[in-house]
């Protein structure tokens, strides 16, 4: 973590600290122990990734304090203005409308429901089969992050600590298996018939494909939720304890598709065009994840083309 990124994260505690939590003691003494608060959801700053940079929009000093549905008539619409009146005060510069949205009262069901885009049921900390299915990877990341400073009750951390034990294991089987498709596609097989064909720009979208694939696969095998697409390499490094695959990845993205390599060369399926770096690497890649899954146990061979896999994969899931 940076410096400027410690700083933010110790500027909100700091706020929550000095400010809100003695307004809600002295204000809501009664209800303290209902209101969960903590900064978590949309924003770099709830990644820990918020920097210079990220003070050109949707930036500034603020927490979540969630309550439950049943409590928003008794108390939540006062705490809400309570909460507005400190955010108010001079000096309380980059709070902006789309800021203020993310931050304040809001109840434990509208906070997961919003970010999922699912109707949760917050109150049984449940979630269907054809609702886990339904998730993408980067939502699940943005209801998961941040810090909880109080949850005296539980009900926040009971729901978010259900998504935080991941995907259930039949789900988690069938996005690998989706994953490993999809980047045996479009950079094993895909990459290949382009350049032979020199059409660049659809090689250039195989590759793109193939590293968000690749880093979707690497994120599953750790049991991580990757966040949204621009921060997805900067959480890679940071969960990659060795570095080698998201060198790899660095390098991957970073190469131009080379014509001359395709020169005088004929397209054949099962042979592979190594004078081509991209093609080497992504063989490199593909070995990597193999070789994750066998220490898993979700395969017995560490063959690079990831698309063998899947059958094998998937025995479990059916």
């Amino acid at each position: 973590m940076t410096q400027a990124e410690s700083d933010v994260r110790a500027k909100n505690r700091r706020f929550y600290e000095e400010r809100v939590a003695p307004m809600i003691a002295a204000q809501f003494g009664e209800y303290a122990s209902r209101i969960a608060v903590g900064i978590a959801g949309e924003g770099s700053d709830c990644f820990g990734f918020a920097d210079e940079i990220s003070r050109d929009h949707d930036f500034g000093t603020g927490v979540c304090l969630w309550i439950p549905t049943e409590d928003m008539d008794v108390y939540g619409k006062a705490l809400g203005t309570a909460y507005e009146a400190i955010v108010a005060e001079k000096g309380r510069s980059f709070y902006t409308d789309r800021l203020r949205e993310r931050r304040g009262v809001m109840t434990i069901h509208d906070f997961f429901s919003n970010i999922l885009r699912i109707d949760c049921d917050t109150d049984a900390s449940m979630m269907s089969e054809q609702q886990w299915l339904s998730l993408d990877h980067a939502c699940l990341a943005t209801a998961v992050n941040g810090e909880v400073y109080r949850d005296d009750l539980g009900a926040f951390t009971r729901f978010r600590n259900l998504l935080l034990n991941y995907y259930p294991d039949r789900i988690w089987r069938i996005r690998i298996a989706e994953k490993m498709h999809d980047y045996s596609a479009s950079l094993q097989v895909n990459y290949a018939r382009c350049m032979t064909r020199r059409d660049i720009v659809a090689a250039e979208l195989c590759k793109t494909k193939g590293l968000e694939a690749a880093m979707e696969l690497f994120f599953l095998l750790k049991r991580v939720y990757p966040p949204y697409y621009k921060w997805t390499y900067r959480a890679l490094e940071n969960i990659d304890e060795k570095g080698d695959f998201s060198a790899r990845i660095r390098e991957l993205a970073a190469l131009p598709c080379s014509t001359e390599a395709w020169e005088d060369t004929r397209y054949h399926p099962n042979r592979q065009n190594f004078k081509d770096r991209i093609v080497s690497i992504s063989e490199d890649i593909g070995y990597d994840l193999a070789e994750m899954m066998k220490l898993q146990g979700l395969t017995n061979n560490m063959h690079p083309y990831l698309e063998s896999h899947v059958r094998r994969v998937l025995q479990e899931a059916i």
